[in-house]
């Protein structure tokens, strides 16, 4: 815990939250929740809203940059495409920047395309290879539905059986986060059989960080691949794609990433895969080489980089949130916010702690290197209860069914004092 969270505040819930309000003024990151528009309660006040691990909050702008683009559709017509401040035939890589700083990635090895789990088929048709003994994909026990669906549906379409191909790890018994010395020890393992490690940056129930690093390079110690999904990672860590050797990536942009409900998602594809044109993929018209794209060629030559991997052109309408987003992230910087979210993280977790209530089973990790700006609490045969009456007195947490409750407090638009208004208000929940 950072020195100026004092631990008369951690332990302190009653009275007014003086010392959160203090941390807020001297907060030098305050200024960015007014970029941002919190929801309300009915009397016009703001909700204390912990859910930016499910869908973020809308920067001011958004407005401003859709109203652009209607304006140049109407005047413009399909001229936009080509004319104007913000041409649609490139809009695509207005964001392209931005999403490699916070990837830690070349500019070339980003996109935003699609959806996440449209980008994941894509990428299982490149980067799953299953060969003779090798044919394994391993996984984390409780992935999000999607990427099971997903990864069980492609290993099917192959001809290959789900039940045999798709492995998963487990946490050791009792407790609720994968060790990563389990995960090293698991591709060790599985050897030449593995072809494909598919994990999520950061779990979407328990809120665990993974080292992508050292889970990379083990796979690649045996001669597989590394693919990881972030959509609950991209915008809440630091990430370093490119140094990590990540294989491919996909991701979502309507949780941390601020862009919408159902936004544009995204894809990275490493600098050693996205300049070879030989690698199997599924092709469409706007990943062939945009130098001859429009001479309208019946062979695919596909453009280098993650470009290559597009199929359509891009959503206008959907890019023009992610690009005002983007700018804000630009703004903050990563680095600040990191620091941020360490120490609103650990607040909301100190106090927590300090409710001693033997009801609450903490599931994300306590070390602040294995976790993310999200704890996740599972209150066994109340979780439902609690979230509703959260709810009711105007903080908006995540319900994961039957009983964990995700708290995110998101370093853009939280601050000290959502943190100890809904401690404190849970604290009276649990004792009515």
């Amino acid at each position: 815990m950072p020195n100026q969270v004092t631990q008369e505040w951690l332990t302190s819930l009653t009275g007014a939250p003086e010392e959160a309000y203090a941390l807020d003024r001297a907060d030098p990151l305050a200024g960015f929740r007014d970029r941002f528009v919190l929801p309300e309660r009915s009397d016009g006040t703001q909700e204390v809203y912990l859910c930016g691990n499910s869908l973020g909050c809308m920067p001011r702008t958004v407005p401003a940059g859709l109203a652009a683009e209607c304006e140049a559709w109407g005047k413009q017509g399909v001229e936009a495409h080509l004319d104007g401040s913000s041409p649609w035939y490139t809009y695509h890589t207005l964001v392209r920047d931005g999403l490699a700083r916070l990837t830690g990635s070349h500019p070339d090895e980003v996109v935003a395309m699609n959806s996440l789990t449209v980008n994941l088929h894509l990428m299982l048709v490149s980067f799953y290879r299953p060969t003779g003994s090798r044919t394994r994909i391993l996984m984390e026990r409780g992935a999000f539905p999607s990427d099971q669906y997903a990864v069980r549906s492609h290993v099917a379409s192959r001809g290959l059986d789900p039940d045999d191909v798709v492995q998963t790890i487990d946490p050791p018994p009792g407790e609720d986060a994968l060790r990563m010395e389990d995960i090293a020890e698991r591709i060790k393992a599985e050897g030449e059989h593995l072809a494909l490690v598919l994990l999520g940056g950061v779990h979407y129930v328990t809120g665990e960080l993974l080292d992508l690093g050292r889970i990379v390079d083990a796979t690649h110690a045996v001669g597989a691949l590394a693919g990881v999904d972030l959509a609950h990672a991209i915008g809440n860590v630091p990430l370093e794609l490119h140094d990590w050797g990540v294989d491919f990536a996909v991701w979502c942009s309507y949780k941390y990433l601020n862009a919408g409900p159902g936004a544009v998602g995204g894809c990275f594809v490493h600098r050693k895969w996205g300049d070879d044109p030989a690698l199997p993929r599924f092709a469409g018209w706007w990943g062939t080489a945009s130098a001859t794209r429009f001479e309208m060629a019946d062979n695919f030559v596909p453009t280098p980089g993650a470009d290559g991997w597009q199929v359509s052109n891009p959503p206008i309408f959907a890019l023009a949130p992610l690009r005002a987003s983007l700018a804000v992230f630009d703004e903050a910087g990563m680095p600040a916010l990191r620091t941020k979210s360490r120490q609103l993280t650990g607040a909301l977790a100190h106090l927590v702690e300090q409710l001693s209530c033997p009801a609450i089973r903490v599931l994300t990790p306590t070390d602040p290197d294995r976790r993310g700006c999200q704890l996740s609490l599972a209150i066994p045969g109340r979780g439902q209860e609690i979230y509703q009456a959260l709810r009711a007195e105007g903080v908006v947490p995540d319900l994961r069914q039957p009983d964990v409750i995700r708290l995110a407090p998101v370093p853009l638009y939280n601050s000290y004092a959502d943190v100890w208004n809904t401690v404190r208000i849970l604290r009276s929940i649990l004792t009515r």
